[in-house]
Parts: structure tokens; C-alpha cells; sequence
């Protein structure tokens, strides 16, 4: 396959699946590295470039494997009233309540985050480096989604309520103009999660509670535009393809606040929070023996980017990995 035929295929993947866009996804990632304990960190860091380069994989996945796309998302309102609050946590009861095959139809994010957080504990219990990176860069992805409400409804890019290509504004354009403005700091501690599922069904459910505005603002900032002001169009393999503009998104991104910047924050929170729990569950094994051990130059690098990262400067301080070209040496 040619090489322009590919980087189309990928960024049409994108725009149509974004999931938090890949700048966010590589975002959150890095973030996370920060907020783990110690020897976690380190390793994490010395491996830095792999867990943000493959963020996105599980989006590419998408274009071969025709089993990934439901693991991204839960169409709640497919599963009944008040699904987020009354579904089970573990995925054989859900297949029992549901079948297998409405929840590979409508989406099954949570119950796959708990599997894939598994084969990570077992990754680390077997010491093995590649699988512990492999699994840990998927669960961040599948967390982060977690945390995008339209991945939470069957009216996920507002095609039932006449808001179609909300998707992509909500979850990938704006974080695009407005990223280097978002305060990236946490002053969260990392946390063992007692019961994972817990964790992520809250999350999901903050996620859903959100739907209401992310529809509402976009029907409120619309009064003030106009079908030509509103919208932009292109040309795209032959065909039309109408978005939102740059004014509209700005204006959009006004209404809804803070929510895109809180909800990546607690995206990188939760992510840290999975890599530590599955650490300790599988017996705390020495990072060290594992992986290399840093030098005195890289530890120096390290505590200036955490303390970049408390500070909020990791964007004027140019340390942000997903706004700069990223390292071939981790494949």
C-alpha cells in the first residue's frame, strides 16, 4: 500500500473515530508518567516515547481488526434506564442480562479496560517489558475514552439531534486550538484502586451526566451563527464534507468551560491510577531489574518535567511530547 494511501487512511480514521484525538491521547499518557510513585516512574519515563507514540494504537487497530471498534465505547441508553447506574460490573453478568452480542453491538469500554488492566498485572507479574508497555499504553487509551461523553450515548456524534460531526469538535478540534491554554497540572496522588470496576463505572457515568450540556451548548451557541458562519466545508476524495468551523468551535468551547480540560485531567489521573493498581497486584516487582536505570543527566531531565508538570509549564517549557516529533527508538 503506498504511503500517502496509508497516512489518508489513518487520518481519516481519526477524524471519523478520534476518541479524544491523538493529541490527547499522547497528552494524557505523559501526564500519568508524572504522577506515579518512584521506581513506577522511572521506568514509565525511561520508556516515555513508547506509551505516548502508541496512545492512539488501539484507534488504528480499527482499520484491520473488525472486533476493536465496540471495546472504545458503552451506548448506554441501549441497555435500558439509567443503564450507567444499573448495569453490572462484571462483564459474565452483563452477558448474562444482555447476551454477547448486544454488548459487542453497543459497546462494552468498561468491561474491556477491566480485562486489558488484568493482562497488565500479568505482564508485570511475568516481568516481561514489552508486554507491560503493550498493555499499558492500550488501557490508557481505553480509559481516556472512558472519559469522552459522547462515547457514552447511541447519539454519539449528535446524527440523531441534528448536531452531526460533534464528535470529532468536542473531542479532538477544540483540545487542537485550545490545548497549549488547558492547565495540565494535577496535584493528584496516586491511588491503589480496591475495585477497578468501581473506579471506571464512576467515570462513565460522570461521562454520561456530561451529554446533556455537550448537546445543549451546542444548540445554545448555534442561536449566534449562521448555516455559512457555522460551518466550513471541503472537498474530500471527490465529495463535500461539511465540519465545524474554527469560530464556532471557539465560541462552543466558551459554553461548555472547563469540562474538556477537567475531563483529560481525570483521564491522566484514573491512568495512573490503573498502572499503579495493577503494579501492586502483581507483587510490586523491581522495575529496576526490568528495564535500564536512569543516568544522572536523565534523573535531573525527569524532576525538571515533574515539576514543570505541578507548575503547569510543561507547554512553555516545550516538554510536551505530543506537540513535538516523537522518538523512533521505542518502536
Amino acid at each position: 500500500m503506498r504511503r500517502s494511501l496509508v497516512v489518508g487512511t489513518a487520518f481519516l480514521i481519526w477524524i471519523l473515530f478520534g476518541s479524544w484525538g491523538f493529541l490527547v491521547h499522547r497528552t494524557v499518557n505523559q501526564l500519568a508518567v508524572y504522577e506515579l510513585p518512584k521506581g513506577l516512574r522511572t521506568f514509565f519515563y525511561i520508556n516515555m516515547d513508547y506509551v505516548v507514540k502508541h496512545s492512539v494504537r488501539p484507534d488504528l487497530r480499527r482499520n484491520e481488526d473488525s472486533t476493536e471498534d465496540t471495546k472504545h465505547f458503552i451506548n448506554l441508553e441501549a441497555f435500558g434506564d439509567s443503564a450507567a447506574w444499573k448495569m453490572p460490573m462484571s462483564w459474565g453478568e452483563a452477558e448474562r442480562l444482555y447476551s454477547r452480542d448486544s454488548l459487542l453491538k453497543y459497546g462494552y469500554v468498561p468491561y474491556h479496560i477491566i480485562t486489558t488492566k488484568n493482562r497488565l498485572t500479568s505482564a508485570f507479574k511475568n516481568k516481561n517489558k514489552d508486554s507491560i508497555l503493550f498493555y499499558a499504553a492500550d488501557l490508557a487509551h481505553y480509559i481516556g475514552d472512558a472519559h469522552v461523553p459522547l462515547h457514552t450515548t447511541l447519539n454519539y456524534d449528535g446524527q440523531l439531534t441534528n448536531q452531526k460531526g460533534l464528535h470529532s469538535l468536542w473531542e479532538s478540534m477544540i483540545p487542537e486550538i485550545e490545548l497549549d491554554q488547558y492547565d495540565l497540572s494535577s496535584r493528584h496522588k496516586v491511588k491503589y484502586l480496591e475495585r477497578p470496576e468501581q473506579s471506571i463505572w464512576k467515570a462513565i457515568r460522570k461521562a454520561y451526566i456530561l451529554t446533556k450540556e455537550v448537546f445543549l451548548q451546542e444548540k445554545e451557541t448555534s442561536k449566534k451563527f449562521t448555516d455559512t458562519s457555522k460551518y466550513r466545508f471541503q472537498i474530500r476524495r471527490g465529495k463535500e464534507v461539511r465540519s465545524y468551523s474554527t469560530e464556532f468551535a471557539k465560541a462552543y468551547s466558551q459554553k461548555v468551560g472547563a469540562t474538556i480540560n477537567s475531563q483529560l485531567i481525570s483521564s491522566a489521573n484514573l491512568i495512573a491510577d490503573f498502572w499503579y493498581t495493577s503494579w501492586v497486584d502483581a507483587g510490586k516487582p523491581d522495575m529496576g531489574a526490568i528495564s535500564k536505570s536512569l543516568t544522572d543527566e536523565q534523573k535531573e531531565t525527569m524532576k525538571k518535567e515533574c515539576k514543570a508538570f505541578k507548575e503547569n509549564k510543561l507547554v512553555t517549557e516545550k516538554l510536551l511530547l505530543s506537540r513535538k516529533e516523537i522518538s523512533s527508538t521505542n518502536p
